[in-house]
C-alpha cells in the first residue's frame, strides 16, 4: 500500500540515489581509473555534483522549494550531456565542441554493448532526475 503523502519524498530520493551514483561514478572513472575528463564532462560535473547535496537538503524534511535550485541545475545539465552525445554520435561537428586543449570532447573512452557511452549515462542520469523532478512537482501541487 502506497501513501500518496510520501509520493514527492520517494521521487525526490530518487533523484538523489541517481545524482549520488552518477557522482560516484565520475569520480571513480577519472580517480581511480584514469580517464581524464573533457571540458564537456567538466561542464556535466558542475551541474551534477551540486545535486548531490541540494537534493539531501531538500529531503529531511521534504522542502518542495528544493525544486527551484535543482531543476535549473537538471534541465542546463541535460542539455550539455545531451549536446555531447550528439558530438560523439558525429551529428554535432567537433568544430563545435568547446574542447580545444586537452581530451577532444570526441573521445570515447569507454562503450558497453557497444553504444553505451560515458556522456550517454550522463544523459540518461540528468533524463531521469529531470523526469523524477517533474514528477514531484506535478504530485506535490495535487
Amino acid at each position: 500500500m502506497t501513501n500518496k503523502n510520501n509520493t514527492p519524498w520517494t521521487l525526490v530520493f530518487g533523484a538523489w540515489l541517481i545524482a549520488a551514483m552518477a557522482t560516484l561514478g565520475a569520480l571513480f572513472m577519472s580517480e581511480i581509473m584514469g580517464f581524464a575528463p573533457c571540458v564537456l564532462c567538466w561542464y556535466q560535473r558542475i551541474f551534477m555534483f551540486p545535486l548531490v547535496f541540494v537534493l539531501a537538503a531538500g529531503l529531511f524534511p521534504l522542502d518542495p522549494k528544493v525544486l527551484r535550485y535543482a531543476l535549473p541545475l537538471a534541465v542546463v545539465g541535460l542539455l550539455v550531456a545531451g549536446f555531447h552525445v550528439l558530438l560523439t554520435m558525429g551529428i554535432i561537428p567537433e568544430t563545435m565542441a568547446p574542447c580545444r586543449q586537452g581530451i577532444p570532447c570526441k573521445t570515447i573512452q569507454v562503450e558497453w554493448f557497444g553504444f553505451v557511452t560515458i556522456p550517454l549515462l550522463s544523459f540518461l542520469a540528468f533524463l531521469t532526475i529531470t523526469g523524477l523532478l517533474l514528477a514531484s512537482t506535478i504530485r506535490s501541487s495535487k
